[in-house]
């Protein structure tokens, strides 16, 4: 029990030390004239509702409209999302495959229809059906591709934080991943990771590499799959994507259910060779994607180390467990907790977050954050459901309010 919590300790430490890295912010962009063309895919299943949100903001763009084509992948859709797609001039790609059901099985098929065409693209963006870009989001993705990078995440931001607690705990997470653990890597050197949106993809490394991510997290298995091949996804943190967050507690509890079952399944197939690689090959990128597909089992771990330690202080006996904390002095937890605790409020300050009713989420977002183990604990026993959980979108959220609420 020592042995788990050292070892708990030092993931802990790593990524403190990892984030750090993330407080600065490198501003000087090398830009690029407008020259790659892009096959941009929206993965849509019954999505009438948001649909045609994205589709107009995708219609205007900052980039030239020649150099780039939608195409909304209407996954066995039942509603009326495709014929929503064609009247307002994009594809309407429609697929039905009642056996392969999940993003990750249409991505496969669009792409090997899209590779048919005549019609080539230099690369592929795609995005959610209920997302929001800013429109600038092709300019940026054009001058990584100039500057030779392969795989690009673009900075995922949330399009509800003011919906409920709920949304406000995924806003707060998603700016803290962004600068924390997203732009400490890119300043860094090391291998970002994908996020399931905003995601540009070179075409010929695609068409050499091939989908071959069809998890519950496909974004994770494509990182993976990267990184293994010595690729390494970049962020790029002014190409903002707005992605709309389940507003009821019960909603957000099954979408990430399906995201640790998934990242369990990511974990069995890549800790073990990505682990093994970074050690033959002393490459601190593959140890670092290794610890990053593992954190799912140090989650669970560490949830159900906290659970026997405790049970075993509660039990009229002598205890057999103990905390590392009992050997420590008493100051140096609160401090941890200190540390940890105080970066959500630094990365709300350095992200520009004016909301003060957003700062009073910090409390709540707790419940949000402890709320992660039981819910990892249970996808461990049910990690190889492999369903396909679909989120509802229902709120029809235009760009412009979504930037009008940031800037008051």
């Amino acid at each position: 029990m020592v042995a788990l919590q050292i070892f708990l300790a030092f993931i802990g430490i790593y990524q403190f030390v990892l984030a750090l890295f993330g407080i600065y912010r490198k501003k000087k962009i090398i830009q690029h004239q407008p020259q790659k063309s892009f096959a941009i895919l929206v993965a849509a299943h019954n999505e009438e509702k948001v649909v045609g949100a994205l589709i107009e903001n995708l219609k205007n763009l900052d980039y030239p409209k020649e150099l780039y084509d939608v195409f909304v992948i209407c996954d066995n859709c039942t509603d009326n999302t495709a014929d929503i797609a064609r009247s307002m001039g994009v594809h309407a790609c429609e697929r039905f495959n009642n056996q392969l059901k999940g993003k990750g099985f249409a991505i496969e098929w669009m792409l090997k229809e899209l590779w048919a065409m005549p019609k080539q693209y230099d690369a592929i963006v795609m995005f959610d059906a209920d997302n929001l870009v800013n429109t600038d989001f092709l300019i940026h993705m054009n001058n990584d591709l100039c500057n030779g990078h392969q795989v690009i995440q673009g900075y995922l931001d949330t399009k509800n934080p003011d919906d409920s607690w709920v949304t406000a705990s995924y806003g707060i997470t998603y700016w803290y991943c962004n600068r924390l653990w997203q732009l400490s890597r890119r300043n860094l050197g090391m291998a970002n990771f994908l996020g399931g949106t905003g995601m540009c993809f070179e075409s010929k490394l695609m068409k050499e590499m091939g989908w071959g991510a069809t998890s519950l997290v496909e974004d994770l298995e494509f990182s993976m799959r990267c990184v293994q091949r010595g690729i390494h996804p970049v962020l790029n943190f002014e190409a903002k994507v707005y992605d709309e967050k389940p507003v009821t507690f019960k909603a957000s509890a099954r979408q990430r259910l399906r995201w640790m079952q998934g990242h369990f399944t990511v974990a069995r197939h890549y800790f073990l060779p990505l682990l093994w690689a970074s050690i033959k090959e002393r490459n601190f990128v593959k140890f670092d994607a290794a610890l990053y597909s593992f954190s799912v089992y140090t989650t669970f771990l560490g949830f159900v180390g906290t659970v026997i330690i405790w049970a075993d202080s509660i039990l009229p006996a002598d205890n057999l467990f103990k905390s590392i904390y009992t050997y420590l002095p008493i100051w140096l937890p609160a401090v941890a907790l200190a540390a940890a605790a105080i970066m959500f409020p630094i990365v709300m300050v350095l992200e520009g977050v004016k909301s003060r009713k957003m700062y009073t989420h910090l409390l709540s977002m707790i419940v949000f954050q402890l709320s992660w183990l039981p819910i990892t604990f249970y996808a461990f026993f049910t990690q190889n459901n492999k369903q396909w959980s679909h989120t509802q979108h229902t709120r029809v959220i235009r760009l412009e309010e979504v930037q009008g609420k940031q800037a008051s």
